[in-house]
């Protein structure tokens, strides 16, 4: 699977150079051109790694740097004409793993980028069971009264969490801030709609009673 890089720059001619150099290097990348659609779309979607511009309509490049490591765990790059160094100072105490100044090399370019993605590698290789049920954590498997089970990434991600915290009670909000990584105020039916996934995958297909809803609380897994 491709690793998934997002660029902030609200220059499209930059931009787009960035994105072809990106996806030359074998990786897929997506482009946001302003500050507010580039916060929202981190947010919302899974990358591997943020380039970011810090001078940026609609919403600077600190303030989405911030609220984005408020949220994930995401390696941010910052990449800008701002080459004074308070704001240097500025962009690593907000959380920048890298500032970089324009016109960057691209080959110095593509080195963070490859440093950096090779540093946030799962290194886990740990097996977790729970009856029926083996999830392999650095193949990403899935295996189930030993048939192998297909998921979606946000299907595996919360079938882990919920394996992890067997025999727990936990709640959708809980569910939401640690699977979905932001905190959340409102609706949480996507809980419930990718409870559902799962059962049609585990519980359904497979005839086997794992996640149980209890009723104004939330979702358990028993390892029973």
């Amino acid at each position: 699977m491709k690793q998934r890089i997002l660029i902030v720059e609200d220059e499209a001619k930059y931009a787009r150079v960035l994105q072809l150099e990106l996806e030359n290097e074998g990786y897929g990348a997506a482009v946001r051109y302003d500050g507010a659609e580039g916060l929202q779309t981190a947010l919302a979607e899974d990358f591997d790694l943020i380039l970011l511009d810090l001078m940026l309509p609609q919403k600077n490049g600190l303030e989405i740097l911030q609220e984005v490591k408020r949220a994930k765990a995401v390696p941010v790059i910052i990449l800008t004409a701002r080459d004074q160094v308070m704001d240097k100072v500025k962009g690593h105490d907000t959380g920048a793993d890298y500032y970089l100044t324009k016109p960057c090399a691209i080959e110095e370019l593509l080195a963070c980028i490859r440093n950096l993605l090779k540093r946030n590698l799962p290194h886990e290789t740990a097996v977790l069971k729970c009856g029926p049920l083996e999830i392999n954590l650095g193949e990403h498997s899935v295996v189930c009264a030993g048939q192998s089970v297909g998921l979606t990434k946000k299907e595996y991600d919360l079938l882990v969490f919920l394996v992890r915290n067997k025999n727990a009670v936990i709640t959708r909000e809980k569910i939401l801030s640690s699977v979905w990584e932001y905190d959340f105020y409102g609706d949480t039916n996507i809980v419930d709609v990718y409870i559902r996934y799962l059962r049609g995958k585990l519980d359904d297909k497979l005839g086997v009673k794992l996640i149980e809803t209890l009723r104004g609380a939330g979702y358990i897994i028993r390892d029973s």
